[in-house]
């Protein structure tokens, strides 16, 4: 678990990024910080890892306070992936994968068998692996970042906007690509977006973020979407605006969920159906489907 205690960050030139965060952030889970830029999210991330140290309060993790680690180690046994996923231009797709495990003191000759069985893992072709970036899809390129964060086999992931760079359709197969592998490796993901529907899709725990780190509201997409906690979380996630009031609709024999607007969002699965059947349907079987990219007719 990580935990947040009356955390603060005043930079060097005065501005304040966060001030008095606290959250605890459960194990092998996903939590999602959204919000505008200025809202402190990046800069909450990088604090756990200790790219950033905060001003004030502490951040415990499974009861050690990073404080006292040493950086450069903490960040050896923690994921990260980046926007642009930071690959080293001048080394391979394996060397690539290969290179932390080598620091931490991983033989050349296993880090980089290792590196295949996280191509696999990724879903990348093993027939890549002694490309360089530049060789590469801005899709293979963030696979193969996730592929170099979880090289340690660490606990924990940061994410920091991991797939805001690439196009829509390879941005939706990235985000399911995502939730296969944490139903399948179960680690502690902290994952930073400025979209809604992102978060919606990907996060166990959503935190909206304001100005300053301040928590708008924290909680399942469920029970955002069900009760927004005030008028700023309700414009910010679309309800003020009936973007999350769904209803269903019968379509050449098939249950097709539409928003207000008439638009589809999505297609009512047989079995969801079934369950549904002769009662109203709760807000979280008629919400979901608006944030899945892949469920769209």
């Amino acid at each position: 678990m990580i935990s947040f205690e009356h955390v603060s960050k005043r930079f060097d030139d005065g501005t304040l990024a966060v001030n008095d965060f606290s959250l605890q952030i459960p194990s092998r889970s996903t939590t999602v910080f959204v919000g505008s830029s200025g809202c402190g999210k990046t800069t909450l991330l990088r604090m756990i890892n200790r790219m950033v140290d905060p001003s004030d309060g502490r951040i415990v993790i499974d009861d050690e306070d990073v404080a006292g680690l040493e950086p450069v180690k903490l960040r050896r046994r923690i994921g990260y992936v980046m926007q642009n996923s930071g690959l080293l231009p001048h080394r391979t797709v394996i060397d690539n994968v290969a290179t932390v495990p080598m620091l931490t003191g991983v033989k050349k000759k296993q880090a980089r068998a290792d590196a295949l069985d996280l191509l696999d893992t990724v879903g990348l072709d093993r027939s890549l692996a002694n490309r360089y970036p530049s060789q590469l899809s801005g899709g293979q390129q963030q696979r193969v970042g996730v592929a170099r964060g979880l090289a340690v086999d660490p606990n924990i992931l940061l994410m920091d906007e991991p797939f805001g760079a690439v196009d829509p359709l390879v941005r939706a197969e990235l985000q399911r690509e995502l939730i296969r592998l944490q139903h399948t490796i179960a680690k502690t993901i902290v994952f930073v977006t400025h979209d809604i529907d992102e978060a919606f899709l990907l996060g166990d725990q959503v935190v909206i973020l304001q100005k300053g780190g301040h928590i708008a509201q924290v909680g399942s997409p469920a029970e955002i979407v069900a009760n927004p906690a005030d008028d700023f979380v309700a414009q910010f996630i679309g309800a003020d605006r009936g973007q999350r009031t769904l209803h269903v609709e019968r379509v050449d024999g098939r249950d097709v969920i539409v928003d207000e607007a008439g638009r589809p969002a999505g297609v009512l699965s047989a079995d969801r159906a079934a369950r549904t059947a002769g009662h109203a349907a709760p807000a979280t079987d008629t919400a979901a489907p608006a944030t899945d990219p892949g469920s769209a007719p």
